[in-house]
């Protein structure tokens, strides 16, 4: 098996479900026996403003949570796709969510996974399963983790609340479905 040392930022609006994002992310690594860091950080207003993690996922021992030139970034709106994916580094993948990215989408040296992710949750019937769809799209191209130990994940962070976990579940499958496109 390759050596994993995957660099992610999740990126978007505040109320997008970027730290979720980004946290889903960090406790299936966990739950495979993975090292992780996680890093949230958040503008001046959490709801509306900015929000960004960082997260690394390795098998090897993490030195540092900071992604400087990321492998992978996960864009959920315009001013986060302007202002991170000049840090992808070249072979890199982009997840962009096109609902909400507009204008040029070159990605260089990088791959793109773009897709109207906003719009592929209002679908499923709730715009906040984006950042899932998301995550499905994610593990469907990076292939780092399997259905099952998201599912796991969605389950636990759910936290008792039985009625979440259909949703979320419908939506992890459309971004991994997606991701086959």
């Amino acid at each position: 098996m390759a050596a994993i040392n995957e660099k992610i930022i999740c990126a978007g609006f505040g109320g997008q479900g970027i730290m979720v994002m980004g946290k889903v992310i960090a406790e299936a690594a966990m739950l495979k026996g993975l090292n992780v860091t996680w890093l949230p950080a958040y503008g001046a207003e959490v709801r509306g403003g900015t929000a960004f993690s960082m997260v690394r996922v390795s098998d090897e021992f993490i030195a540092n949570p900071v992604v400087g030139r990321a492998s992978t970034a996960i864009l959920m709106n315009d001013p986060s796709f302007h202002k991170f994916r000049a840090l992808v580094e070249p072979g890199g993948l982009m997840v962009v969510n096109t609902s909400l990215v507009a204008g040029d989408l070159s990605a260089g040296k990088t791959a793109m996974a773009a897709y109207s992710i906003t719009e592929e949750a209002i679908k499923i019937g709730n715009i906040k399963v984006a950042n899932i769809i998301a995550v499905g799209i994610y593990a469907g191209k990076k292939k780092i983790f399997d259905k099952k130990v998201l599912k796991e994940v969605i389950k636990i962070m759910a936290g008792g609340r039985k009625e979440l976990v259909p949703i979320n579940f419908r939506a992890l499958d459309k971004g991994m479905e997606l991701s086959e496109k």
